[in-house]
């Protein structure tokens, strides 16, 4: 974040004028000349997940192929820092090649992230901080080459309110519309039980998205 600050602060001395921060030398449809103006958007995209251990080394996972959706806000501090909370549904899971057969467990979350977000330049933006994610389902699927069985329950731990850490990135294509990459990491392990057959293990998530911003 500090790197990050530093970055934004050089190009800012470059392009903003203290008045409205508009960018006097870049031919751009994004000026900064609107940076003051709240913005709501709406995010869908693709999720890529699966799952690390913090102290089971072993434990590995294939990843999972899921989908986001939902709402950004855009809430001007002071140039070039922004504040970003959002309200996005998400699909996470693994699968698992295991000695009985394939594993795949698909969660379901509403993702509520809270980010601090640096304009650097005239397209580039730069995203980090907190996210609670919250389990709406989980669903387990077993398959061994002759049966296929589906199980909807919960198992992790007491709480289903599980806190993240969030780095991204985006590139202004107009002024509507924006291409975001992110990753995602829990920071509170989703089993209270550290074991070889329950390891200690973390949602891990890669987000590719549009966001369309009005």
């Amino acid at each position: 974040m500090a790197i990050a600050l530093l970055i934004a602060g050089s190009v800012s001395a470059q392009y903003y004028t203290p008045r409205r921060g508009y960018t006097n030398n870049v031919n751009t449809g994004n000026s900064n000349s609107d940076f003051y103006e709240p913005r709501i958007g709406m995010d869908v995209g693709v999720n890529i997940s699966n799952t690390t251990s913090a102290y089971n080394s072993n434990f590995s996972t294939n990843t999972l192929t899921g989908f986001h959706a939902g709402l950004t806000f855009d809430i001007p501090l002071i140039y070039p820092i922004s504040l970003a909370p959002e309200a996005i549904y998400s699909q996470k899971g693994y699968t698992a090649v295991t000695p009985s057969g394939n594993f795949t467990q698909r969660t379901q979350f509403i993702d509520l992230p809270v980010l601090l977000k640096f304009n650097v330049g005239p397209i580039l933006r730069l995203y980090a901080g907190p996210q609670y994610s919250f389990l709406l389902s989980t669903q387990n699927t077993y398959d061994n080459g002759f049966v296929v069985t589906n199980q909807q329950y919960y198992n992790n731990t007491g709480t289903k309110a599980i806190l993240d850490g969030v780095l991204g990135v985006a590139f202004d294509l107009s002024r509507y519309v924006d291409l975001r990459a992110r990753y995602t990491l829990d920071l509170k392990s989703t089993s209270s039980v550290n074991s070889a057959y329950q390891p200690d293990y973390r949602n891990q998530v890669w987000q590719f998205g549009l966001n369309f911003k009005f």
